[in-house]
């Protein structure tokens, strides 16, 4: 693979500037250097913030132009670093968003200058695309001591110098695994973990591997499965003992992080392999959720080496849905209850103890039932910040009681129509009391700065 590292001259002497001001990444409580934010729970924990948006809504700081993906910005040390892809003109156009006929194009792992979003350099590879819903990249970058570990769609794993845009080293998961790559590309966002990048990746017994984040060379490899799903690994510690969770197409598995040792594996066949919202850890309680099985609570319990099930949807269905279909979005646990999208858009709270449906209300979603409608979920202080996928971002509060929303502002034109209608399915980033988010077209900056 030939990976072309390009920087404009502008750009190098920005570069120059921010490096020369400690531009290698370092995090922060102000900063959102991976997927889900500094502590991977959708937490945004900076003071200072606008309770209401100003008339007109919130100050636009910059844009700047990208390609197309879905691939959420990361943002820290003065950079902001996503993915995205650039088709030739002539290229040959998909029949439907599900057609996986073989699309050429470049993949680009991009840095742009935080403050004013001038291109500080690009990392671009050849990478034709061979999936559903074609548009780009999936994953958000990880960034950390100077590095950024990026994973394309075709299973293309990069390091790279976080300053400069330097190649550290590579990984093909199709030629080192023999990977075949799922309808929708390979989507779980990458886990790192002390000296570890943990990755899903596929193949045999090696759907969950571990690479030595400084060289690349793999550290264990386990579980197999035909489909390796799309959901993100987590770290937690489950009765006393710390444990990797692996929620695969075919079972959920508790692993030890250090040796990749299989600790536990209950069996849940997702339809279509839609493993896909990260698993949510609560005291000693999983819980997962998706779009066509469901959801399911999960608990471990004293002397026993594997969690039980507390409750679980019986049912498989994507319309007639008992509790929490989720598809993208990465559901919210607070106070014990449970909140997300479901399958049709169906913004709910749930008893997280017994699944009970509270309430459900499709303003902070699509704004009426339409499939996979999508916002994603963000807590800030005592309220929350909800990014629709029509481009708006909505602040509200969440409980038992109900939705209350504080105030809603048009932040980005949803670009994307492979679902049928105009969407944004690009996860923001919050950091340095401002809001980074892209489409299609291009990625914007707004200030959330309380005045």
């Amino acid at each position: 693979m030939s990976i072309r590292v390009i920087s404009l001259a502008h750009s190098i002497v920005l570069l120059c500037a921010t490096v020369g001001a400690g531009f290698v990444p370092r995090v922060s409580a102000d900063e959102w250097p991976q997927w889900l934010g500094p502590q991977r729970d959708s937490v945004w924990r900076e003071t200072g913030i606008v309770e209401k948006f100003p008339e007109g809504g919130p100050k636009r700081v910059w844009r700047a132009d990208v390609g197309g993906g879905y691939s959420g910005p990361a943002v820290a040390g003065g950079g902001v670093f996503f993915m995205d892809r650039f088709v030739p003109s002539d290229a040959p156009k998909p029949k439907s968003a599900f057609d996986a006929s073989r699309i050429p194009g470049n993949e680009r792992v991009v840095c742009l200058d935080a403050s004013d979003g001038h291109l500080l350099w690009k990392s671009e590879y050849d990478c034709p695309y061979t999936v559903s819903y074609a548009a780009g990249p999936r994953t958000t970058p990880i960034v950390s001591d100077g590095r950024v570990y990026a994973v394309g769609t075709m299973g293309n794993l990069l390091c790279l110098e976080a300053k400069s845009g330097a190649i550290v080293w590579q990984r093909d998961f199709q030629k080192d695994y023999a990977l075949k790559i799922p309808t929708w590309g390979v989507s779980a966002n990458p886990l790192l973990d002390g000296n570890k990048l943990i990755c899903v990746v596929g193949g045999e017994g090696s759907v969950a591997v571990a690479f030595d984040k400084d060289t690349g060379k793999e550290l264990w490899r386990a579980l197999s499965a035909k489909e390796p799903g799309y959901s993100a690994p987590i770290i937690a510690e489950f009765g006393g003992r710390r444990q990797l969770i692996v929620w695969h197409a075919e079972a959920v598995n508790g692993l030890d992080p250090e040796t990749g040792r299989v600790l536990w594996t209950q069996a849940w066949k997702m339809n279509y392999g839609m493993a896909i919202a990260t698993p949510r850890k609560v005291g000693e309680s999983l819980f997962l959720s998706g779009f066509y099985n469901g959801a399911r609570l999960l608990r471990f319990e004293a002397g026993k080496d594997e969690p039980s099930i507390v409750w679980a949807t019986a049912k498989m269905s994507e319309r007639d849905t008992a509790h929490l279909n989720c598809t993208m979005n990465t559901p919210f646990i607070e106070d014990g209850y449970v909140y997300g999208a479901c399958s049709y858009g169906q913004y709910r709270c749930l008893r997280l103890e017994t699944g009970e449906r509270l309430w459900e209300t499709f303003a902070p979603t699509s704004g009426k039932s339409e499939r996979w409608g999508n916002c994603f979920t963000v807590k800030n202080g005592n309220r929350f910040f909800l990014f629709s996928e029509k481009g708006e971002l909505v602040i509200a509060r969440l409980s038992s009681k109900g939705y209350e929303e504080i105030d809603r502002a048009k932040v980005i034109e949803p670009t994307n129509t492979d679902p049928g209608r105009p969407v944004v399915w690009c996860h923001p980033a919050f950091a340095n009391r401002r809001m980074y988010v892209r489409n299609d077209r291009e990625m914007v900056c707004v200030d959330l700065a309380a005045k």
